[in-house]
């Protein structure tokens, strides 16, 4: 094989990635090296790329931690692999020793590190990363889906079952149909919400949010988002809420959208102080209020089986692909909404 490959490298906030012939990576023991097919690209990557409030662990560096491939290496201590296997990967790369880890949430890793914000990531021809983070991915997903899965499906996964720990005949509010919430809403309702409330400003949005099986929709430009929850409720208000946006105000009015008891539980990402309703309130109606981050390779592992038992349709996830060389118009797309994406996925060949 060659000793280059192209890959996307970011070098500055404001600037556009570069694409760089750099060394292939030398595998160590335990490593294997995946010839990446597809790489999704998501609002991380416009937080490190236009923002700078995701910073890198150093630049240059290659971005991109919704990979999937085909493994094109393997270390000398690798078992359980074979050279041709398709899989999708764990962007988190933990200890196994710390008290998360060891409690089962090693998403949380005290020591964690995510590839392509601190070490290389996937928006390269190939990607070196420990055979633990492989997760199988079976003939009938598509290169592209498998890479989504890891981060915009597994991530609500998480957020729904793991931290609101969803019980089956439960309501649920969901602010936010982007790419992670379009798909918490197809979660909520796979795994037994009796009701889904999706909540979008963009009239397009709440049409896909109905199409994956939202049983209704709000646009809080038009209605106020608590009053209405409460009143599909019967005026108690939901069991749960879940927040991809990572606002100020959604997130107050996914508070004050669950019942006495309910739980809201805050994926979405911001810079804005949160307000918690005062602890008269807070403390005698019994609220929960639960921060959830990415997933746990487990979490990933059942994502895949359900896409690939057709209980999840990821069909309509992915609004547009470019290849690597266009990986800035991707990025762009993104960043601007144009075309109000749910995933842009960048295609490697």
């Amino acid at each position: 094989m060659t000793e280059k490959m192209k890959a996307a490298r970011f070098y500055e906030v404001g600037k556009p990635l570069r694409i760089d012939k750099i060394p292939v990576p030398r595998l160590g023991p335990e490593d294997v090296l995946v010839e990446i097919k597809a790489c999704g690209i998501c609002g991380s990557d416009i937080h490190i790329v236009y923002e700078g409030v995701t910073p890198t662990a150093y630049t240059p560096m290659t971005l991109g931690h919704e990979p999937s491939g085909v493994i094109f290496g393997i270390g000398s201590e690798v078992k359980d692999w074979k050279i041709g296997d398709r899989v999708t990967i764990n962007p988190f790369l933990t200890c196994g020793q710390c008290i998360n880890c060891l409690s089962g949430n090693s998403q949380v890793c005290l020591s964690r590190r995510v590839i392509g914000i601190h070490i290389e990531g996937g928006l390269a021809e190939f990607l070196k990363v420990p055979a633990k983070n492989l997760v199988y991915l079976p003939e009938n997903i598509p290169f592209d889906q498998g890479g989504i899965i890891v981060d915009a499906v597994a991530t609500p996964f998480h957020a729904i079952t793991n931290r609101g720990a969803l019980k089956v005949g439960e309501k649920v509010a969901v602010f936010g149909c982007g790419g992670l919430g379009i798909h918490g809403v197809q979660i909520a309702k796979v795994c037994g919400a009796s009701l889904v409330i999706a909540v979008d400003a963009i009239d397009s949005a709440m049409e896909r949010a109905k199409k994956v099986g939202a049983d209704e929709v709000i646009n809080p430009r038009k209605e106020n988002p608590v009053e209405k929850i409460k009143e599909l409720t019967g005026g108690v208000g939901g069991d749960m809420a879940v927040e991809f946006v990572g606002l100020k105000e959604t997130i107050e009015q996914a508070a004050r959208s669950v019942r006495t008891g309910g739980r809201t539980v805050v994926v979405g990402l911001g810079p804005e102080t949160i307000s918690l309703p005062p602890p008269t309130t807070f403390v005698r109606n019994e609220l929960s209020f639960l921060g959830s981050y990415g997933s746990t390779i487990l979490e990933i592992r059942k994502v895949v089986d359900l896409v690939a038992s057709e209980k999840l349709d990821l069909s309509d996830s992915i609004t547009e692909r470019f290849p690597l060389e266009e990986v800035n118009k991707g990025l762009d797309h993104l960043h601007k909404k144009i075309g109000n994406p749910i995933r842009i996925v960048i295609e490697i060949k």
